[in-house]
C-alpha cells in the first residue's frame, strides 16, 4: 500500500507541473490584444481579434490570425508506432490475465495470489482504455504505407505473439497450468517477470517512436506499474 501511495504521489507531483506548463502555454497563446481593442487598430483585416503567440526567450511575440494559430499547434496525431504499441499491448496484457487467472487455484503463497489479483485489477482496465483508443483512432487501412515495419497489412493483433518481448510460449503456458503449489509459484514469478520486462521494452519503443500524448500516457503508466511489480516479484522469488 505504501508503494502504491508513493507511486501515486510521484505521478501527481509530475503531472502538476506538466499541467501548469500546458495551462501557461495555452493562456499565452490565447492572449488577445485587449489594450488595442477599443479603437480596433490592431484587429485583423476581417474584423476578428488577432491572437498573440509569445516568442521563445529573446524573441518577440507574434500576432497570428485564428487560422495561423490553429496551424501552429503541434501535430499529435497517432503514428505507426502508436498503433503498433496499442494493438500489441492489448494482446500482451491478455496473456498476463490468462496467467494470473491460474493463481487462485494453483498458487501456494498468498503474496503470489495477491500479486495475480493486482495484475488482473490493473491490466483489465488498461485493456479497456486501449480498446477505446483504437476505436477513436482506427489503424491505417491496408496499403496506406503508414504501418510500422513488421506490423503492416495483414499483421494486426494476434498475428505476432511470438515477436512480442516477454510473451510466454504455448508450452510454457501448459506447464504453468499443470503446476501446483510451490512449483506454480516459482514458474509464475519467472514467467511474469519476463512478461513484465517485455512490456517495459514495448513501452520504451512507444515512448521513443510514438507521437500521441494518450499513448505516451499509457506507456508511462505501464513503465511505472510494471517496474514496481518486477521489483516485488524479484523479492518474492
Amino acid at each position: 500500500m505504501d508503494m502504491a501511495k508513493d507511486l501515486r504521489g510521484r505521478k501527481a507531483s509530475t503531472a502538476r507541473p506538466l499541467r501548469l506548463a500546458a495551462a501557461t502555454a495555452t493562456a499565452g497563446l490565447l492572449l488577445t490584444l485587449t489594450a488595442c481593442q477599443d479603437d480596433g487598430a490592431d484587429r485583423a483585416d476581417d474584423g476578428r481579434t488577432p491572437i498573440v503567440a509569445p516568442g521563445r526567450p529573446g524573441e518577440k511575440s507574434r500576432t497570428l490570425s485564428p487560422e495561423q494559430a490553429a496551424k501552429a499547434k503541434p501535430d499529435d496525431s497517432p503514428n505507426a508506432a502508436d498503433h503498433a504499441y496499442v494493438q500489441r499491448m492489448i494482446e500482451h496484457h491478455r496473456q498476463a490475465l490468462t496467467m494470473s487467472e491460474l493463481a487462485p487455484e494453483r498458487a501456494a503463497a498468498d503474496p503470489v495470489k495477491r500479486l495475480a489479483e493486482r495484475i488482473t485489477a490493473g491490466q483489465k482496465p488498461e485493456i479497456g482504455a486501449m480498446q477505446k483508443w483504437l476505436a477513436l483512432h482506427p489503424a491505417p487501412a491496408a496499403g496506406s504505407g503508414t504501418a510500422a515495419p513488421g506490423h503492416g497489412p495483414g499483421h494486426g493483433p494476434g498475428h505476432d505473439h511470438a515477436s512480442m518481448p516477454g510473451m510466454a510460449t504455448e508450452q510454457q503456458l501448459r506447464e504453468l497450468a499443470d503446476a501446483r503449489g510451490a512449483d506454480f509459484d516459482r514458474l509464475f514469478l519467472k514467467l511474469m517477470t519476463a512478461h513484465h520486462e517485455g512490456a517495459l521494452t514495448m513501452a520504451g519503443e512507444a515512448l521513443a517512436g510514438g507521437n500521441n500524448p494518450a499513448v505516451e500516457e499509457m506507456a508511462n503508466e505501464v513503465v511505472a506499474t510494471q517496474s514496481a511489480e518486477i521489483h516485488r516479484m524479484r523479492t518474492m522469488g
